[in-house]
């Protein structure tokens, strides 16, 4: 049933998209009140113009106090569509966590009679007709920036959508699929990203995309493909751009292999560099790197010179058998020797760690919670690490890790660990033996607090007192000014990651999931039976 108001046909017609909210606190939430998602600001700068259109994106985990809410605080979504009515709407299926906050929007609009346009890397496999049966018209597949200019058309204009590459949708109650729509592999029509879409948000941390794809073919991850890499000047027109416009000065550059072509990396470094001489300005950019780039010294250089000051490295796990099973082809003594390089030039080192990695079939090996603690705690002190993350594998939709342990009967049913713990600070499967799912959250826990302390706050302050005398008793006075920051920023960082710690486990103390994860693993056993069971019964005598 529409129940939109009545009103008279307009010029210009409005796509929201919106980005859903984490379902609870966790150890995203405080940079993603500083920061967005990248792809939906793509999609809607792409709509913004086109003629015709106006588009818009609401970041319910970036969304400030001066934005309508309701009785629950939460986004008023009804107020924001009597003051500028959508449309269409667009939701970001980019996170599985987030997913059920997904399908509960959609479900709102659908009331309304909005068409529901979805995209991400949530939507394969089985997951595409649950989104349909969720309130989702258009599932868009794939990079979606193309598909956007011929979709809404066609719904403005009702005509049939088959003719739209690259999309799912339902006709007759029959679910049709077009044809895969090609990866983008010239990227000079796309408008440079516009973060001035996203409507009461704060936006300081500024994503930039450059390189598209990824070779590396880890099994526990989603991007995939051909690297499709533009110019370098790709890039810098959006970092540009965003300084130019909203006088932006921190950048996160989002791909995973930045420095991979070097050349390509250095004169991207020298145009930065360039133009922020010409500027009299100082950016701050933070990269993700892989960790063998520190022997080139030149290109770590080149970087810093350019205002990259925090380097984000998977170094996945210190255990060497794990790395093993990663396909990671480096020893952990070499991993301290190269993040060591990376200090030596200046860098801060953000280093990301998954905790509890199941081996492939035909891999017996194990090692007890506390050792793999230990392992951790050691590794992390001995590369000197500034900040860290330790997350849990998570079985993405789509990975080879997810139909390995699906094969092996060891995911734990939906029904009771459902995706809103999709975000890699649960167990969602059981682990290898001897580790318990319950040991692999706290071992998790237990790295990160002992990193991150309440301790450090009092750091925090001594090192405000000793501040000038530190400056200018040294005759390097930039020297002293980079290993004093460092100190205090690390500080700083570690007293927040503490706070942080602090909020996420309250929540999840008020949270039901022990009792969810009892459940799951009784139905889990049990699924297991009945399969041993059959197998017995089908077997010949």
């Amino acid at each position: 049933m529409d129940d939109r108001p009545n009103r008279p046909e307009k010029p210009r017609r409005l796509f929201r998209v919106i980005i859903p909210a984490f379902p609870a606190f966790n150890i995203y939430s405080a940079i993603a009140r500083i920061t967005t998602a990248l792809g939906p600001v793509s999609i809607a700068s792409v709509v913004n113009k086109m003629e015709g259109w106006d588009a818009e994106i609401i970041d319910e985990n970036n969304y400030d106090r001066h934005g309508p809410r309701d009785a629950t605080g939460r986004v008023d979504h009804d107020a924001i569509q009597r003051n500028r009515p959508a449309d269409v709407i667009g939701l970001y299926g980019g996170l599985s966590s987030t997913i059920l906050r997904l399908y509960e929007l959609a479900a709102r609009f659908k009331r309304q009679g909005l068409p529901i346009v979805a995209g991400g890397q949530h939507f394969i496999g089985d997951n595409i007709p649950e989104a349909l049966d969720h309130g989702v018209d258009f599932l868009v597949l794939g990079e979606g920036e193309m598909t956007i200019r011929e979709l809404l058309p066609a719904i403005r204009d009702k005509r049939d959508p088959g003719s739209v590459a690259g999309i799912v949708f339902r006709r007759d109650g029959q679910i049709v699929r077009t044809p895969a729509r090609e990866p983008i592999t010239d990227f000079s029509p796309l408008p440079v990203p516009d973060f001035s879409l996203v409507r009461h948000a704060r936006v300081s941390l500024h994503p930039v995309g450059w390189v598209r794809g990824c070779g590396m073919d880890c099994e526990f991850c989603t991007v995939k493909g051909k690297v499709r890499r533009p110019p370098p000047e790709y890039a810098v027109e959006q970092i540009v751009a965003q300084f130019e416009r909203r006088h932006a000065r921190h950048f996160f550059i989002v791909d995973d292999l930045f420095g991979q072509n070097r050349e390509e990396a250095l004169r991207f470094c020298t145009l930065i560099r360039d133009y922020q001489r010409q500027v009299r300005a100082r950016f701050d950019l933070t990269v993700q790197i892989r960790l063998d780039r520190a022997r080139d010294e030149q290109l770590l250089r080149a970087m810093r010179e350019a205002g990259v000051n925090t380097v984000a490295i998977g170094f996945e796990s210190p255990i060497p058998e794990e790395l093993e099973a990663m396909n990671k082809k480096v020893r952990p003594e070499h991993m301290v020797e190269m993040t060591r390089l990376f200090r030596r030039i200046g860098f801060l080192v953000h280093g990301m760690f998954i905790f509890g990695y199941p081996m492939p079939d035909g891999v017996a090996w194990t090692m007890p919670a506390r050792e793999r603690v230990r392992h951790f705690r050691r590794f992390i002190r001995q590369a000197r690490i500034d900040t860290v993350q330790i997350l849990l594998p998570v079985p993405l939709p789509g990975t080879e890790m997810t139909d390995r342990l699906t094969r092996q009967d060891r995911i734990y049913p939906r029904s009771r660990i459902g995706w809103e713990y999709y975000d890699g600070n649960f167990p969602v499967f059981e682990p290898d033996a001897p580790l318990t799912p319950e040991q692999m959250q706290e071992s998790s826990r237990k790295i990160m607090g002992r990193f991150y302390r309440f301790r450090h706050m009092f750091a925090i302050g001594w090192h405000v007192l000793v501040f000038p005398t530190v400056i200018f008793s040294l005759h390097n006075i930039r020297s002293g000014w980079r290993r004093w920051y460092r100190t205090w920023r690390n500080n700083l960082m570690r007293f927040t990651g503490w706070i942080i710690i602090r909020k996420w486990t309250s929540a999840f103390n008020r949270s039901l999931f022990a009792e969810r994860l009892a459940m799951a693993k009784r139905d889990l056993d049990q699924t297991r039976h009945k399969t041993a069971t059959t197998a017995v019964k089908a077997a010949p005598h």
